[in-house]
């Protein structure tokens, strides 16, 4: 796996905090004969966003699931290494254990109550929580403050609703269970880009202002990176690169300013 960050003094190291999420060299079998994840390790630090990036079929929505414990309902299984949150080995647990823990997961596909209206879909999120009457509504206020636009459809059918404001529904039903840590499965999919531009100001503001850790799973790499902290890429199952979001980034920018100059290049050499 190749590193683009610079090594920790052995100092500095010591004095590092212990990372919110630690995956640890898993392995993931479908069916007991699909190898899908071949030592996956990452980290996601407290307060922090982290972007796993990745084609179709590099196994980014099966990390995901692996770490919200969603894998048993598609036959799957964590079959080699560990996967801690907030210090804790969580491979054994139920997906309601990790909501209740502060993880919640937004799946690919958004996924909304389509016969419901968009304030009763939100409400769903809180159920979680034993909360009810005032805070809710304040659950409700909160989640309207990221999302004017939901207020003004509240009652509308979710199914009804634009896949942007779709998309918009079910990062809110998430954040009304007051989670920790969010787990982000290709948000900006079949978006136009000034919506993806939208919602993923939004997600950095729930990280700012609300101190949620994210681990986003993306395709459109250079939205992912222009937010994120920290990006690993994903290719096959296996963590291929990692490094912070900034230096890849500028590489990624610097590669085509350098290819499109070579292409100006050769156009004037063409043309004379």
């Amino acid at each position: 796996m190749q590193q683009l960050s610079v090594p920790l003094a052995p100092e500095q190291a010591g004095a590092a905090a212990a990372p919110l999420l630690a995956v640890r060299n898993i392995e993931v079998i479908y069916d007991h004969v699909i190898l899908v994840l071949r030592g996956v390790s990452l980290e996601v630090p407290q307060g922090k966003i982290v972007a796993l990036l990745g084609g179709n079929g590099a196994g980014k929505s099966t990390t995901l699931k692996s770490i919200s414990t969603l894998l048993a309902s598609e036959r799957g299984a964590v079959t080699k290494g560990s996967i801690e949150f907030r210090g804790r080995r969580i491979d054994a647990l139920s997906p309601g254990d990790m909501v209740g823990m502060g993880m919640v997961q937004v799946m690919e596909g958004r996924h909304c109550f389509a016969h419901l209206s968009v304030e009763d879909n939100l409400i769903t999120g809180a159920y979680t929580r034993p909360i009810k009457g005032a805070e809710v509504r304040d659950a409700l206020e909160r989640v309207y403050a990221y999302f004017p636009r939901l207020k003004t459809r509240r009652t509308s059918l979710a199914g009804y609703t634009s896949g942007g404001e779709q998309q918009m529904v079910a990062i809110g039903r998430a954040m009304m269970a007051k989670p920790s840590m969010l787990l982000l499965d290709e948000p900006s999919m079949g978006l136009a880009p000034q919506i993806v531009a939208e919602i993923f100001g939004i997600i950095r503001d729930l990280n700012e202002k609300e101190g949620v850790s994210i681990l986003l799973a993306e395709q459109n790499t250079n939205v992912a990176l222009k937010y994120a902290d920290y990006g690993y890429i994903l290719e096959s199952g296996r963590i291929m690169m990692d490094g912070p979001a900034s230096a890849r980034l500028q590489r990624t920018r610097t590669s085509r300013s350098s290819t499109s100059g070579c292409r100006r290049k050769a156009g004037r050499v063409f043309a004379a």
